[in-house]
């Protein structure tokens, strides 16, 4: 998937990180590098999308065949607007899971920019990206659905997830960024948003976890207000600078300055 803040290009410096465990847990799944790039003995992996859940769980438990069904909506005849935004009042209209998860990966692939957001019905509503030609992610979807047989997806809240880890258990957190600037505002890749209190929250959740002996760590923004966070919480910073994955201006996307937070076990 195309996904805000997805950290393919970042698996490898995430990973130096993570310690070693018999399940890694992320409650953020977002595009679900890491999971595909790591191996752990088990994952569990949740989200608060449910429309990223149920596509996660189709392709898990249908595999090839949901693979070749998706692959229908992949055509020249069916990458214009017109198509588009038939299958965007679809998606946002049915109740079968199969269809609409299909078609989350059509939208995720056709509309503008990759950009995964709803209104406040909760309808997907991102224009129409006009690309030459959308790329099928076929490959992609085979290998996650060879490494799926070792995960448990769920749609949940991330305090939620996080009082099902146990020992042993490794911790990932994605979440929503905090901004650079009040412009730069972006959180509502699904209805409800995710404020500074998510984000106290969190940090909250993993001083509570590292203080049971199991290792947290939390990608954000590089900013006064999450280094302050982090370091109050107790975690040590791993500090970077990546290049923006979403923006309108592919050829002046500009770098900016990330963190990982590290809650290391005594």
């Amino acid at each position: 998937m195309k996904w805000p803040g997805g950290k393919y290009r970042l698996v490898t410096r995430i990973c130096k990180q993570l310690d070693h465990g018999k399940r890694l847990v992320e409650p953020f799944a977002g595009s679900a590098a890491v999971f595909l790039n790591t191996n752990y003995n088990r994952y569990l992996l949740a989200d608060s999308n449910p429309d990223l859940i149920n596509l996660y769980r189709q392709l898990q438990t249908e595999g090839d065949s949901f693979i070749e069904f998706c692959r229908d909506f992949f055509s020249a005849k069916k990458n214009n607007e017109k198509s588009f935004y038939e299958y965007r009042s679809d998606f946002n209209h049915t109740d079968d899971i199969r269809l609409k998860s299909a078609l989350f990966v059509y939208l995720n692939r056709h509309c503008y920019n990759g950009l995964c957001r709803y209104n406040a019905k909760g309808e997907f509503n991102t224009p129409f990206g006009r690309h030459h030609r959308p790329y099928f992610p076929g490959k992609e979807m085979q290998h996650f659905f060879y490494s799926a047989s070792k995960a448990e997806f769920i749609h949940a809240r991330f305090s939620d997830t996080m009082r099902r880890v146990q020992e042993g258990d490794v911790v990932y957190c994605d979440p929503p960024y905090t901004p650079l600037s009040e412009t730069a505002y972006f959180t509502d890749y699904f209805s409800g948003g995710f404020n500074w209190d998510d984000q106290i929250e969190l940090a909250e959740w993993a001083g509570k976890l590292v203080r049971r002996g199991i290792q947290v760590v939390i990608s954000n923004h590089n900013t006064k207000s999450t280094r302050d966070l982090y370091q109050g919480a107790g975690a040590r910073m791993k500090k970077f600078k990546v290049r923006r994955t979403i923006s309108c201006d592919a050829e002046n996307r500009e770098m900016v300055s990330e963190l990982l937070a590290v809650f290391q076990p005594v």
